[in-house]
């Protein structure tokens, strides 16, 4: 009997390719140290506690060291394996490098699936991904996002719905209309994708946005107009999901770390 249910296959995709310069440190970004483990460390163990096929990191800026120092925070590192990124031209283009290491035939299966996370939330737990994962599985949708509500969303991308709830599309707040800037469900990064779709619409992703840069983010609305369901799911704790981008918000992941060990 195959081990897998039909739908119920994932491997994940962790990017860490950013140098971080808002950290004004001479360490990468996923290198940041969080209670002397490095930052997308934890992400990494959030993500073994889910038990994914495969687990791709991709790595840019100073790649060769990233993978290095990856390397030593897990307990097995064959279970590792690295996609390099060598431009870093947004978030589109670093999942379809990760691509390139699945073979073709398994990218377009319909039971395999893909989970794309950022390498700068280390507060992420393997509860809430196994959430993820099992409202994705168990709805069939094309694609699952992780959301959370802000009452200050400045920054984040929005989640847009229709009149019905159903998720439209997620717009960067650089390019977000003012109506649209008042929306407090934000895109978190973190999404569940069927791999054969997500595969065929980073071909038509584009990069005429504030940026000029392939954002993954637009696969969402690929995938809605045309007609594949795309839902969402809430996270609990929206400290959850706090990114890394500069000193003070690496200091506030440490306390709310160490606090939830103390918890423990």
């Amino acid at each position: 009997m195959n081990q897998h249910l039909s739908g119920r296959r994932m491997s994940a995709i962790v990017l860490a390719a950013g140098k971080g310069s808002r950290m004004q440190s001479p360490l990468p970004k996923p290198l940041q140290l969080l209670d002397g483990q490095p930052m997308t460390g934890y992400v990494i163990k959030a993500l073994e506690g889910l038990g994914v096929e495969r687990l791709i990191i991709v790595v840019g800026h100073q790649g060769s060291r990233v993978r290095d120092a990856l390397l030593q925070t897990t307990n097995d590192p064959s279970g590792l394996e690295f996609a390099e990124q060598k431009v870093q031209n947004g978030t589109a283009q670093a999942v379809a490098v990760a691509l390139q290491l699945l073979d073709p035939n398994d990218l377009e299966a319909d039971d395999n699936n893909v989970m794309v996370l950022p390498g700068d939330m280390p507060l992420l737990t393997t509860c809430t991904l196994a959430e993820l994962k099992e409202l994705h599985f168990a709805s069939g949708a094309a694609a699952t996002v992780l959301t959370a509500e802000f009452t200050d969303p400045s920054g984040y991308g929005r989640v847009v719905r229709d009149e019905q709830g159903q998720i439209k599309r997620i717009v960067e707040h650089a390019d977000a209309l003012p109506e649209e800037l008042t929306i407090g469900e934000v895109n978190t990064s973190v999404y569940c994708f069927k791999s054969g779709l997500l595969s065929s619409a980073l071909r038509d992703v584009g990069s005429a946005n504030a940026q000029s840069e392939y954002y993954l983010t637009d696969v969402i609305e690929l995938l809605t107009t045309s007609g594949n369901d795309v839902l969402a799911v809430t996270v609990d704790d929206s400290d959850e999901v706090r990114g890394v981008n500069d000193s003070q918000q690496l200091a506030e992941c440490e306390l709310l770390l160490r606090n939830r060990s103390d918890v423990k």
